[in-house]
């Protein structure tokens, strides 16, 4: 994935990321407090030879016996011979590799500085313990590892107490700021992996870009979700200067400008699965075909499921079924929709067997009728993955625009798709993507205004009754489609 795929990720998954830093700063937070505070107390020695009255040199050598012998003395403190004593002389209950671990000791590098520790829970307690600690060693010291060989004399070794232990005002640990930033950096990284791992196991088609990276077939356009959709299935009429309905116009001119000189302009329109808004794609895209003059045949070639009657507000009782099987003429189940050359077939009764209607000759008839005297012939045709029938029809026309949803369409399936349509020897022009949200990293960016005024057409379409104007009806279709009743 590319740089600007992560940074889509994390501002689609932004809202996670944000509940998981949030829940890892609280329980960084909390840890914190749960702690029991530890206070530490410290001391410091001086080690050094005693040389009264000697020369510069011998001062020299001393000091360099002391620098060795302080890494040593380190070693020594967290002994028993050191920590006896003070658990005898403040009545601790507790071992000497109890204490020992409470103990720290340390010396700065080329120093003969010694520094003991203390942590506990009681800071009066800490400071007790480091200087009797302290004192203790001195007396180790002098005592017993650096006392003269005879038991004569003074030890040529001597530790100074050059800063006494005092209790603590301030806890040492838990240091809460850190425990809140990890807890934080916890949080965040968590919801990166999960983010990541959500987008990796999320197989559904979000944007163009995930279309652009199953086919190499042309993005023929986006259209954006409304929750109105289903309220108002027919926006190019509805609300012609709204911005879904120029986005139609957009596949309009792209449909316009594919290289179809060199074949009829006759067009499948079909989708992976159902629910993909496949039949409002269709009918949208012959009413703004219409608008610019030419001459639209909408055919309901759905005979399993037929929507764009009901779309397009018409009876559809009688047609496509009825004009294949010769029941019906062509010119009298063709309905003029609207004040434009656009002309509905629905489909007609619900066969027993749509795929074998569709792929007889007599449907090779009626679309070779149809794109003599239209401009343009588009076709709603049921999933290519559910059944057959846009596959046979895919090779009576120029092709087919593939309709898949975001957020909807699984890439697996628009895949397979692709392979029924290219087994069956049909020819996919393009694919147009639906439901592209309008917010967000996925949006189609789609603008906040409406160029131009904007209302809403109250003119109802055009709807010839069979009943009492079948013969003015008849006049209209042959003088605009040029379509002869044989």
């Amino acid at each position: 994935m590319e740089l600007r795929d992560y940074l889509r990720i994390l501002h689609r998954n932004w809202i996670l990321l944000l509940a998981l830093l949030i829940i890892g700063t609280g329980a960084g937070a909390a840890y914190a407090l749960l702690q029991t505070p530890r206070y530490e107390a410290s001391t410091s020695l001086y080690v050094s030879v005693r040389t009264e009255g000697a020369a510069t040199g011998e001062l020299v050598q001393g000091t360099t016996f002391a620098r060795q012998m302080v890494t040593s003395y380190v070693d020594v403190i967290p002994t028993s011979l050191v920590l006896d004593p003070v658990i005898e002389e403040l009545d601790l209950d507790q071992t000497v590799a109890q204490l020992a671990s409470r103990i720290t000791a340390t010396t700065p590098v080329n120093t003969v500085l010694i520094n003991i520790g203390v942590t506990d829970t009681d800071p009066e307690l800490a400071a007790r313990i480091a200087n009797a600690t302290a004192d203790s060693f001195t007396t180790a010291v002098q005592n017993t590892i650096e006392r003269p060989a005879d038991g004569q004399g003074t030890s040529p070794v001597q530790v100074t107490v050059t800063q006494l232990a005092t209790a603590p005002e301030a806890p040492s640990s838990p240091n809460v700021p850190l425990y809140i930033a990890v807890g934080a950096l916890l949080g965040l990284a968590l919801g990166v992996g999960f983010a990541v791992l959500r987008s990796v196991l999320d197989t559904r088609i979000h944007t163009l870009h995930d279309i652009e990276q199953l086919t190499d077939r042309p993005m023929l356009g986006g259209i954006a979700f409304d929750n109105e959709a289903s309220k108002r299935p027919l926006i190019v009429h509805a609300d012609p200067r709204s911005p879904r309905a120029e986005s139609f116009r957009t596949l309009r001119t792209n449909l316009q400008f594919l290289n179809v000189e060199d074949g009829p302009r006759s067009f499948v329109v079909s989708s992976a699965g159902p629910g993909e808004g496949k039949s409002t794609t269709t009918a949208n895209l012959a009413i703004a075909l219409a608008e610019t003059g030419a001459r639209v045949a909408l055919v309901d070639g759905d005979l399993r499921l037929p929507r764009v009657a009901d779309y397009m507000g018409i009876e559809g009782g009688v047609g496509l079924t009825d004009v294949i099987i010769g029941r019906v003429p062509l010119v009298d189940a063709l309905q003029k929709w609207g004040q434009n050359q656009l002309f509905v077939l629905p489909s007609g009764p619900v066969p027993p067997n749509p795929s074998e209607l569709l792929g007889s000759s007599s449907m090779d008839n009626v679309l070779a009728a149809l794109t003599e005297h239209f401009d343009y012939v588009l076709i709603d045709a049921p999933p290519l993955l559910l059944v057959t029938d846009a596959a046979v029809l895919s090779k009576k026309t120029r092709g087919v625009i593939m309709v898949a949803a975001s957020g909807r369409t699984k890439k697996q399936e628009l895949q397979g798709a692709f392979r029924t349509l290219d087994t069956a020897g049909g020819t996919l022009l393009g694919v147009v993507v639906t439901m592209l949200p309008t917010k967000g990293p996925d949006s189609y960016g789609y603008g906040a205004y409406t160029y131009g005024s904007t209302h809403v057409v109250d003119q109802a379409p055009v709807q010839l009754s069979r009943a009492d104007a079948k013969a003015k009806r008849r006049a209209d279709r042959t003088e605009s489609t040029g379509v002869r009743r044989s």
